[in-house]
């Protein structure tokens, strides 16, 4: 392919290299030229803008001085008189200011004229009558001081009144001037633009016939030689052994789901005395262990204190045939308590057997109990049997939910794992079409596998409850527990409720509304649940609505005791924490409605 790729003669390669070069420096000089023509042009339109205001604003000051020595010359009160000759003279001084700029610049007024021969041999026509306007009206302003009759006053403002018709005749065909020339500059930038146009659009036609179509006419060669020798490399491919191709897909499986449960779960693999033969990446970096250091005794990495140690390695000692569950204290190489649920699943092989390990990060929980049990013991006797008996019923569920997992664990994925390893170890690929049933028995495993790692996983926390909100949480959860009891259980989401909530706000929502959908499925014999969400600009509301046998409120125990009533002392101290209220209305053979309201903030 190489050589392909190559087989354009170098000397041509060079000449179209140098040709593009050339083009582009030509398109770029033209570009750049036309940029700064097109900048003095508008430079210099701008000037004329400036002349043709100033020019028109000459006239505007010429009437202006002839109105003015009009008024001057009516004999004024004496009062008014020196004001009138004071904006006279200011009237003048600025016709004068503005004719100088005109004809030869002025920076305060931002004026650069560059008149032509034509503008500069018309205001030597008008010099004349300019002279005349200035020499009447200083005459009529001393005249005026010297407090002269009006017969005295009129004969220099009839001069002012003669000259300054001739004046305005001759400014209005300057300003027509200024006009025509500015339109004939931005004529001449017309002509200009579309020369440099026809100039670049030369350039690429040129571009295209001598540089780009001889190239494209090489690439398309070189593809197509290409695509005969990838024809080539797919043919040789496709007649590559069918089994070979199986076991590579299979062992990619089987690497993509121990990756998985790494990343999922705490998971390790360790030999019945103690010693890691895998760990996951997820305990790793928890332990703050080195993964390279496979050899490594189980309990000496997971704690550095010695008598944790000794109960870790009598925990596996004498569990290590039968399994266990429990929870384990440990703690980190940085000083930190570490509590793990911890479960511990013999796996047997053939000859070889391992334990397998899983453990679930409950610190947080941990911690919580402990200061939970600091506060009772220092609150009120009554409240403090309350929350014994609340923290009795938090373990008994927690062993329950942790019986459950490990059962899960060890009845499921703990089989599914035997029955995976011993079938990957009988395949052999010498037979064929055996060898192929085996390997989809084995897709099949690895999918069932998979499937029960999530449902270990959802059963815990849902992944749409952190993803996306609380709403398609509970989708999840109506969905699932529908097909799993037969129920028909509906969830409607009246108002379209889409926000997102704090994780703590969300975690309680979604547990009460669990509870309350398991109790109308496990005491309420109902056969239609009803879960509507709708909510306000500050309030959310979910009820929780079911058509079963309902029950007498007089009977709701208002505490908890050791016979039970955990459930509703549970829901009530979660939306009490989330400063929500809780509202259960229930009568006999009338259903149950459940009902949540939580501020918006």
């Amino acid at each position: 392919m190489t050589e392909k790729t190559n087989s354009l003669d170098q000397d041509t390669f060079t000449r179209l290299k140098r040709l593009y070069l050339i083009a582009l420096g030509a398109i770029a000089i033209s570009l750049i030229t036309s940029q700064i023509l097109i900048r003095q042009y508008l430079a210099d339109q701008e000037d004329d803008s400036r002349l043709v205001n100033v020019a028109g604003r000459q006239r505007m000051l010429s009437q202006k001085l002839s109105k003015e020595a009009l008024i001057l010359s009516l004999n004024p009160a004496d009062f008014e008189r020196k004001a009138m000759e004071d904006t006279l003279l200011a009237t003048k001084t600025a016709w004068e200011t503005a004719h100088l700029a005109l004809q030869f610049g002025d920076k305060k007024l931002g004026l650069n004229p560059g008149n032509s021969p034509e503008i500069m041999k018309m205001f030597e026509g008008i010099q004349a009558s300019f002279d005349t306007i200035v020499i009447n009206t200083n005459s009529l302003i001393q005249l005026s001081r010297a407090n002269s009759d009006s017969l005295h006053l009129n004969l220099p403002v009839a001069k002012i009144l003669d000259s300054s018709k001739k004046f305005l005749s001759k400014m209005e065909e300057i300003v027509n001037r200024y006009d025509f020339e500015a339109k004939e500059k931005v004529e001449s930038l017309k002509r200009l633009e579309l020369i440099i146009t026809l100039f670049t659009l030369l350039i690429l036609v040129a571009e295209f016939f001598i540089i780009f179509w001889p190239s494209a006419k090489a690439m398309r060669a070189s593809i197509h030689e290409l695509m005969e020798a990838e024809k080539k490399a797919i043919k040789m491919a496709q007649d590559a052994d069918f089994l070979s191709q199986a076991k590579e897909k299979s062992v990619r499986e089987l690497r993509a789901l121990s990756q998985a449960m790494d990343q999922i779960l705490l998971f390790a693999r360790i030999s019945p005395d103690g010693h890691i033969t895998h760990i996951g990446d997820r305990f790793a970096k928890l332990l703050k262990f080195p993964k390279f250091n496979q050899n490594a005794k189980f309990s000496e990495v997971i704690t550095i204190q010695e008598t944790e140690r000794l109960t870790i390695d009598r925990i596996i000692s004498e569990n290590k045939k039968s399994g266990w569950q429990g929870e384990v204290k440990a703690t980190t190489p940085d000083g930190q308590d570490l509590w793990l649920d911890f479960s511990m699943i013999p796996f047997f092989s053939g000859e070889k057997s391992e334990l397998i390990i899983i453990c679930l990060d409950i610190t947080k929980r941990k911690e919580a109990q402990l200061e939970v049990a600091q506060l009772t013991k220092e609150s009120f006797e009554e409240k403090m049997l309350q929350q014994n008996a609340i923290s009795r019923q938090i373990i008994e569920n927690q062993e329950n939910e942790q019986n459950r997992i490990a059962k899960d664990i060890h009845d499921g994925i703990g089989q599914m794992l035997t029955g995976l390893k011993y079938l990957l170890e009988s395949v052999d690929l010498s037979e064929g079409e055996k060898a192929q049933l085996k390997l989809e028995k084995l897709k099949e495993l690895t999918t069932n596998i998979i499937k029960g790692v999530r449902t270990a996983t959802f059963n815990l926390t849902p992944p749409e409850l952190k993803d996306y909100g609380i709403v398609p949480a509970l989708t999840e959860l109506t969905q699932e527990l529908s097909k799993l009891t037969g129920k028909d259980i509906i969830l409607m989401n009246k108002s379209d409720f889409n926000r997102r909530l704090d994780s703590l706000v969300e975690i309680n929502l979604y547990r009460i509304t669990q509870e309350a959908i398991n109790n109308a499925i496990k005491y309420a014999e109902s056969t239609l649940i009803l879960v509507t969400i709708s909510h306000s600009e500050k309030i959310l509301s979910i009820t929780i609505d079911d058509n079963g046998k309902g029950f007498d409120k007089k009977l709701l125990k208002p505490k908890p005791d050791k016979n039970g009533g955990m459930g509703l002392t549970f829901m009530q101290e979660r939306i009490k924490y989330i400063n929500g209220r809780l509202f259960i209305n229930s009568s006999p053979q009338k259903g149950t409605k459940v009902t949540l309201n939580i501020p918006l903030q």
